[in-house]
């Protein structure tokens, strides 16, 4: 059953469960390997993929011993093999074996590759009906209503990675969405929440990267410090919840603490809380429909001097308008925007274009690239294509 049409099956795990994760050597994959090894009993590892990190895959696939290894980058599949030589592990290179990896049969799939280049293996894995954990946003932004259908039609279960999602399903009411009156997402405000815009401008990426509370890597950091990340949640919590754009809220809460709330009709507010530690997130949905004991730190209440919220200032943070915009527009919109902000981040990591201009880049070209339906995924890569070009010509002219 898909998490839209109602709370999932529960699903019953009286043999080790066999997982795929998909983007083994970011942060998200590394956490979840974290906790695998930690029980390593309860969990038969069927897949891993990376992008070019060989020497990392190498060791996690010799810690987890996968059947299938899987490579994006075709230049290091020499290196790759010859490190896994003799282990009797199948080894793939390029894109095709990335997907060839979701399509194995392992119960549940860490979907963790970053940016849209996560699009096809996903839904290469919900397409045969997985239990999907979703650590990337990107595929609902770039492709929210067609992923939304795909994973209806197939059976897949979706299960939110991301904390600000995790948080609400675990106090959402699927059986009762009428009583859901809105949806209320907390951030931590970036490192740049107290900064001048004059003072943004001079921004380092090392600056930006340096997250006060979370460790992420270094595009979803820059995605918090220009608070796009949290505009590209409220695009992701609409399509996941089926709960409309102007009833999901955004507040600063810079201790995340409080990871995001569910205010209902009756004027109750249900919250989820913990330690900003991505692990326990990534354990609820490992164990789902079970909880397994994760090692984030225990949050101490009384220790805590005081919890604060305020609103996000849209002058400063300027991604947050964009993506409420776009999510307003609809079709083609938040594709173009996805792909333009990649570009910009990449752009400003690499030292190209100023921190102000990333979201400079994103808002001319979102005015360059006309908006129209998008009716397949087809059209998601060709408006994908046609965005980042475009965002590419924008950043040339800055830099």
């Amino acid at each position: 059953m898909a998490m839209t049409s109602g709370q999932p099956a529960s699903f019953a795990a009286s043999e080790p469960r066999s997982v795929t994760i998909l983007g083994s050597t970011g942060s998200v994959g590394c956490q979840t390997i974290d906790l695998i090894e930690r029980q390593p009993d309860h969990y038969v590892v069927e897949a891993l993929t990376a992008n070019r990190n060989v020497e990392l895959l190498a060791r996690q696939a010799k810690l987890l011993n996968p059947k299938f290894v899987a490579l994006a980058d075709p230049d290091g599949y020499g290196a790759l093999k010859a490190a896994l030589s003799g282990l009797g592990m199948e080894i793939a290179a390029g894109r095709e074996a990335v997907i060839a990896a979701a399509e194995k049969p392992a119960q549940w799939v860490m979907a963790a590759i970053v940016g849209a280049a996560g699009l096809e293996p996903t839904l290469a894995a919900v397409r045969r009906g997985a239990i999907v954990a979703f650590a990337n946003k990107e595929c609902l932004v770039c492709a929210g209503d067609l992923m939304m259908a795909e994973i209806e039609s197939r059976g897949a279960t979706l299960l939110p990675v991301d904390s600000e999602h995790n948080a609400i399903f675990q106090v959402f009411e699927f059986d009762r969405r009428d009583a859901v009156e809105k949806l209320v997402l907390t951030a931590s405000g970036g490192p740049f929440r107290d900064w001048s815009q004059n003072r943004m401008g001079a921004a380092t990426a090392a600056e930006a990267v340096a997250h006060p509370n979370w460790d992420m890597g270094a595009k979803i950091s820059v995605d918090s410090a220009t608070m796009m990340n949290k505009g590209l949640e409220v695009i992701e919590a609409h399509h996941l919840f089926g709960v409309p754009e102007d009833r999901i809220d955004v507040l600063v809460h810079p201790q995340s603490v409080i990871h995001s709330m569910v205010s209902y009709v009756d004027g109750s507010v249900l919250a989820q809380l913990g330690s900003p530690d991505m692990r326990t997130p990534i354990a609820y949905t490992l164990a789902w429909p079970d909880r397994m004991i994760a090692p984030a730190e225990r949050l101490d209440l009384a220790s805590l001097t005081k919890l604060t919220f305020e609103p996000p200032d849209p002058e400063r943070f300027p991604a947050l308008r964009l993506t409420r915009e776009v999510l307003q527009s609809g079709g083609r919109a938040p594709t173009i925007l996805n792909a333009a902000n990649e570009i910009a981040v990449a752009s400003f990591l690499a030292g190209e274009i100023g921190f102000l201009d990333i979201s400079g880049t994103v808002e001319e070209t979102l005015s360059r690239v006309p908006n129209s339906a998008l009716t397949s995924l087809e059209d998601v890569y060709t408006t994908d294509t046609e965005a980042r070009a475009t965002a590419r010509e924008i950043v040339g002219k800055i830099s």
